[in-house]
């Protein structure tokens, strides 16, 4: 199937989202809703779909759901619920390809932002509970040059400018504080974005630098999900546990090949 037509989000995609940043309440919103499922929504979807295609190739394992309910687009909406800023709505508009366990297990994703003057999008793991993030930096410590390779490369830094991700001030329990790579073990989400100019939206071509980007922090997410044992690839493939030879961690125990099904 060939890939989805998109023509790049219209100019008014970010018009309206500076005029909601100025306008930021239930009333102005309601008043332009309409412009909002067209200048917004309607091309969000596109770009999804526009996605669909690339995204096989390379990471079948994640969802890449156009639909604009319950799709790979998020709400606009925020949760006021415990915040402070009561502000209803986001200021951006915003994507994320969960990986296909993502309901289940706490698992990678691909993330894209566009906001009016930000536009920036890559792929991770944000914020994982204590479990899944043990997991991590373990399998940091078990394959360190196998990390270096996914997340210290000089094409990776040349796109990404580095790893991202919020860390804790000391290291974390049970890990060496003078450990190489302590600086990783202390992150508390991985993450790698490329930021572009944010008329680069409005271009057809938009997709296939996505893409592209998306391509590039792949070997990262590969990483993340061999540690979280989760397939990296879709029903093409199949996990097969590792024996674990005696007296090694467990942890190595749980790293995953792939083979064809």
């Amino acid at each position: 199937m060939p890939p989805a037509r998109f023509e790049g989000f219209p100019p008014d995609a970010r018009r309206f989202l500076r005029a909601l940043a100025k306008n930021n309440n239930r009333s102005w919103f309601n008043s332009h809703k309409a412009r909002y499922l067209t200048s917004v929504v309607e091309p969000m979807c596109g770009f999804i779909a526009a996605m669909q295609p690339h995204m096989a190739k390379f990471a079948d394992a994640f969802v890449v759901d156009p639909r604009p309910h319950r799709g790979s687009m998020f709400r606009i909406y925020r949760d006021v619920r415990f915040a402070k800023d009561k502000r209803p709505y986001k200021e951006y508009a915003s994507c994320q390809f969960r990986h296909g366990a993502g309901k289940d297990v706490h698992a990678p994703g691909f993330y894209i932002h566009v906001a009016p003057d930000d536009v920036f999008f890559g792929g991770g793991l944000w914020t994982p509970p204590s479990g899944p993030l043990g997991d991590v930096r373990q399998a940091i410590v078990d394959d360190p040059e196998g990390w270096k390779k996914v997340s210290r490369g000089a094409a990776f830094k040349k796109r990404f400018g580095g790893l991202q991700g919020e860390s804790l001030k000391r290291a974390p329990r049970g890990f060496d504080a003078e450990h190489p790579l302590i600086d990783d073990l202390k992150r508390k989400s991985f993450f790698a974005m490329q930021t572009v100019d944010a008329a680069e939206i409005e271009k057809p071509t938009f997709v296939k630098t996505v893409a592209a980007s998306l391509k590039a922090s792949a070997p990262l997410m590969e990483f993340l999900c061999d540690a979280l044992e989760v397939n990296f690839h879709g029903e093409r493939w199949v996990v097969a546990r590792v024996s674990r030879p005696r007296g090694t961690s467990s942890r190595g125990a749980g790293r995953c090949r792939r083979l064809r099904a």
